[in-house]
C-alpha cells in the first residue's frame, strides 16, 4: 500500500488523480471524517476509537419513552449547530468530479445532507437524513426544522441552553435537565415521531442497500473517504471491492478497519485532499 502523510498531500493528491485516472467507474464512500471541516463533530478519535457515551439505539427509542425524551431533549439542544452546517471544499469538489464523470456514485453514511446541498446527484445516503422526521404509526413526514419550533415551543426551559455539541446533532445534556420534558408527537395520529435515519442497531432499508450494492458492483473501484470504516455497513463495501478484486483508496486522517485492503490512502484532511483532486481535474 502507498501511504502519503497530511505532509505530503500534493503527492497524495496526485496519486488519487492517477487512480481515479485509470478507472471508468468510481464509487466513493464517505463518512464524518468529511463533514468535521463543517463544524459537525465525528464520532472517532484517529484511533478509531468511538468519544464518548454509545449512542441511541433504534429498539429502544421504540421501547421506551424516557429514552425518546432523552433523545428528543439532547437533539433540540444540538440540532441547531447541524442546522447551519453548510458544505465544505470538500463536499463540493466531489460534487464537482461527479459532474465531469471521474465519479461515478456517493455512497455516504453521514446523515447532514451536505453532500446534496454541495450538489451531487449521483448519491445514496445510506443511514438517511437527519433534516427529515417520520411517524411510525402513520408515516406521515415532517420537516425537521418544523419538529424544532414545536420543540422550542412546548420546552422553553431548555431554549438557548449551551451544550457541547454531539454527533449528528445530538448535544451532551445532563438527564435532570430531562424531567419536565415533553417530546414531539405527529399532528395526524398522536403517534411517535422519529428522525429518518438509521438508528444504531436497527438495519438498513433493503431498496436502499439493494442501490448501494448494485453501485459498488457496476463500479470498478472504491475511494473511501473520511470513514474509520468501523461499522459494518461501509466497510462490507471494502469487502466486497477486494473479493472482486477491484481496487481501493483511501482518505482519511486515522486508522481504518480496512487499512489491510487499500492500495493507497492518504492520512490527511479530506477537505484539503478532495479539493487538491478536483483542481487537477
Amino acid at each position: 500500500m502507498q501511504i502519503f502523510s497530511e505532509h505530503e498531500a500534493d503527492a497524495g493528491a496526485d496519486e488519487l488523480d492517477a487512480f481515479l485516472g485509470r478507472h471508468r467507474k468510481v464509487l466513493v464512500l464517505t463518512g464524518a471524517g468529511l463533514s468535521t471541516a463543517s463544524g459537525i463533530p465525528d464520532y472517532r478519535d484517529k484511533d478509531g476509537v468511538r468519544r464518548g457515551r454509545a449512542p441511541v439505539q433504534g429498539p429502544e427509542f421504540r421501547r421506551s419513552d424516557a429514552v425518546r425524551r432523552r433523545y428528543w431533549a439532547r437533539s433540540m439542544v444540538g440540532y441547531p449547530t447541524l442546522a447551519r452546517a453548510a458544505p465544505n471544499d470538500g463536499h463540493r469538489a466531489l460534487a464537482a468530479l461527479e459532474h465531469i464523470g471521474r465519479v461515478a456514485t456517493v455512497i455516504t453514511q453521514n446523515v447532514d445532507g451536505l453532500h446534496q446541498r454541495a450538489g451531487s446527484r449521483s448519491l445514496i445516503e445510506l443511514h438517511g437524513n437527519i433534516h427529515g422526521v417520520v411517524c411510525l404509526e402513520c408515516r406521515a413526514q415532517y420537516a425537521r426544522a418544523y419538529i424544532q419550533q414545536q420543540l422550542l415551543r412546548d420546552n422553553p426551559q431548555l431554549a438557548g441552553s449551551d451544550a457541547r455539541p454531539l454527533p449528528d446533532g445530538d448535544a451532551q445534556l445532563e438527564p435532570e435537565a430531562l424531567e419536565y420534558f415533553h417530546v414531539p408527537h405527529c399532528a395526524h395520529c398522536a403517534g411517535v415521531l422519529q428522525p429518518d435515519v438509521v438508528f444504531f442497531g436497527d438495519t438498513i432499508p433493503r431498496p436502499r442497500t439493494e442501490a448501494a450494492l448494485q453501485a459498488m458492483a457496476e463500479a470498478d473501484a472504491l475511494l473511501v473517504v473520511g470513514s474509520s470504516l468501523m461499522v459494518f455497513s461501509g466497510y462490507r463495501f471494502c469487502k466486497l471491492a477486494a473479493e472482486s478484486g477491484k481496487q481501493i483508496a483511501a482518505i482519511n486522517a486515522g486508522v481504518t478497519r480496512a487499512d489491510d485492503l487499500l492500495s493507497l490512502k492518504v492520512t490527511a484532511s479530506a477537505e484539503q485532499v478532495l479539493a487538491l483532486l478536483a483542481s487537477r481535474a
